[in-house]
């Protein structure tokens, strides 16, 4: 399975910030807000992934990723001239996707929780249909929602409903199988003039090929388009670290702990940042040889 992290987009909404860099690039506590989404797709075993950014903002992403080796990765990069909507991904990414089953991650969400790791390892077991995940939220109505019955299974699909059929929110976390691309090719714009997810989801629950995961009560899920929302997952992100003094998000200890790269390759990379915080983290896990993914 490949992946592909969006993020395009104007980031209006973190003006003025994003006159100067992408919102994407934005720390979030002690990292940028991109190695979020890439920690969820290396936790899930994937290691081929497009960055799909704006013209202006392509470089900053390869200079932070490069080719994605220093963590054991194949990393690509692809422009969206528009923001189009999420379906515009599988059509900017389909020569990259090249029939293969995909993960499609928003660049500004963060997910937490124990036990998300098998999650996302069976989710890249996907090998038909689609896979989206539900979360509770307490507000359904400013979310892509999803219904199901009692066996999970997906009744209805709403954008932003003025009365939600339930409370459980779409995150920006979905899995698809090698056909999105064709059918995210076959879609028409909305009232909005952007390619909508819940049509392109709508596609394969009309076809009885689309499965909800329910992540409950000991997952987080944060979105980080607002300032609001870049302080409540600085916040939670700093009150973990400092609590376990194990970091969220840590690129180069997923490849460590994966196999992806070796304890020498951290410990090279720590030498070259030693006297920061980071640094000083990766000189720490790469002497530890206890399990923590």
């Amino acid at each position: 399975m490949r992946g592909i992290i969006l993020a395009g987009g104007s980031g209006s909404r973190l003006y003025p910030i994003t006159q100067a860099i992408s919102k994407h690039l934005i720390p979030i506590y002690d990292k940028p807000m991109i190695y979020y989404p890439l920690s969820v797709l290396m936790l899930a075993g994937i290691r081929e992934i497009l960055i799909i950014s704006t013209p202006e903002h392509i470089n900053q992403y390869k200079k932070i990723l490069g080719d994605g080796s220093r963590v054991g990765l194949k990393c690509f990069y692809k422009i969206q001239k528009e923001p189009n909507g999420l379906p515009d991904a599988f059509i900017v990414g389909k020569e990259f996707i090249s029939g293969e089953d995909v993960a499609l991650i928003l660049g500004d969400n963060v997910f937490y929780g124990q036990g998300f790791t098998p999650v996302l390892r069976e989710a890249s077991l996907l090998k038909e249909g689609a896979l989206i995940f539900g979360y509770y939220v307490n507000n359904p109505k400013e979310f892509g929602v999803v219904e199901f019955d009692k066996n999970t299974k997906v009744l209805s699909l709403e954008e932003k409903p003025s009365n939600p059929k339930s409370n459980y929110a779409i995150p920006g976390l979905y899995f698809f199988d090698e056909k999105v691309a064709d059918l995210a090719m076959t879609l028409k714009p909305s009232l909005r003039g952007e390619l909508e997810i819940i049509d392109l989801l709508k596609e394969y629950l009309k076809n009885d090929k689309l499965r909800v995961q329910i992540l409950g009560r000991g997952f987080v899920w944060l979105d980080t388009g607002t300032y609001d929302g870049l302080l409540e997952a600085s916040n939670f992100v700093g009150t973990i670290q400092k609590r376990q003094g194990l970091y969220i998000a840590c690129i180069e200890e997923i490849a460590y702990m994966k196999g992806y790269i070796t304890r020498k390759d951290v410990q090279n990379i720590a030498g070259t940042i030693s006297n920061t915080a980071y640094g000083n983290y990766l000189e720490k896990i790469s002497s530890d040889d206890s399990e923590r993914i």
